[in-house]
C-alpha cells in the first residue's frame, strides 16, 4: 500500500493542468533543456530535489505537492465527496441560495422589463402621432 509516488508522472500531470508546453518549460529551465529533455524528465520516477524546486516554481505550485501527489488518492476523494451528485436536490445541497427565491427574483425582473419596454412605445406612439398631426 506504500506505493512510491512518480516524480515525472505529476510534473507532467501539473504542467498540463496548469496549460505549459513542455518547450515553454524547457524554455524556463534554460539554455541546457529541451522538449526531449522535458519528455524524459516527465518519465523519471524520482526527481532531484533542486530540480524539482525549479520545476514547481515555474509551475507555480508547492514542490511538496509534486512530491505527494497521488492521483488515485484524488480521485477516491472527489468520488466520496460527489457521490450523492446523481440525485437531482443534490444541486442546491450546501447552497444557502433559495432556488424559489432566485426564480422569483427572475419573474420579477421580466416583468420590469416588459412595463419599460410597453412605457417606451406609448412614448414612441405618442412621439409619432405629434409628427403626422403636424
Amino acid at each position: 500500500m506504500n506505493e512510491k509516488i512518480h516524480h515525472g508522472r505529476n510534473i507532467k500531470r501539473f504542467r498540463e493542468m496548469m496549460g505549459i508546453k513542455q518547450e515553454s518549460l524547457a524554455f524556463e529551465l534554460g539554455p541546457d533543456w529541451s522538449q526531449k529533455k522535458i519528455s524524459l524528465l516527465e518519465q523519471k520516477e524520482e526527481v532531484e530535489e533542486e530540480l524539482l524546486r525549479q520545476v514547481a516554481e515555474i509551475l507555480k505550485v508547492p514542490a511538496e505537492a509534486i512530491k505527494s501527489f497521488d492521483e488515485e488518492k484524488a480521485i477516491n476523494i472527489i468520488s466520496n465527496s460527489f457521490e450523492n451528485c446523481n440525485q437531482p436536490a443534490s444541486i442546491f445541497y450546501n447552497s444557502s441560495i433559495n432556488p424559489v427565491d432566485q426564480i422569483i427574483k427572475i419573474h420579477n425582473e421580466k416583468i420590469a422589463l416588459y412595463e419599460r419596454m410597453l412605457k417606451e412605445k406609448d412614448e414612441m406612439m405618442e412621439r409619432l402621432e405629434k409628427l403626422l398631426s403636424k
